[in-house]
């Protein structure tokens, strides 16, 4: 029964609150801000190609090349004696080229920022 009585009585016994306003004592201000950031992004690229047949390339000069090439033809200069240069490449199924790119790149941020107020 006491706290029942203690709680009518701050109930009936309370007193208003009012808000007083606020009145800035200031006339102009600055608000500067710097914010800096890093980002850092690294790469791993890979790239293989891959030949599914088989390729067989002859050229030169000064060389008897016959209309339809073989690996292990009989191929002959046409003009003994005088220089020549000749070219050979048998390229089968299986990886032609490999590329291995490793790369990292760090950016770095920074922005400054001003506010200028009056009242």
């Amino acid at each position: 029964m006491k706290h029942l009585l203690a709680t009518l009585a701050l109930l009936g016994f309370s007193l208003p609150s009012y808000a007083a306003s606020v009145i800035p004592n200031f006339t102009r201000g600055t608000v500067t801000s710097e914010t800096t950031s890093t980002q850092t992004i690294v790469e791993s690229i890979r790239q293989i190609e891959y030949t599914t047949g088989t390729s067989y390339t002859v050229s030169g000069t000064n060389i008897n090349i016959p209309a339809n090439p073989v690996p292990g033809a009989n191929y002959t200069m046409i003009d003994p004696g005088a220089p020549f240069q000749f070219s050979e490449t048998i390229l089968g199924p299986g990886i032609a080229t490999e590329t291995w790119i490793e790369r990292t790149t760090t950016t770095d941020s920074t922005t400054n920022s001003i506010s200028v107020f009056t009242q």
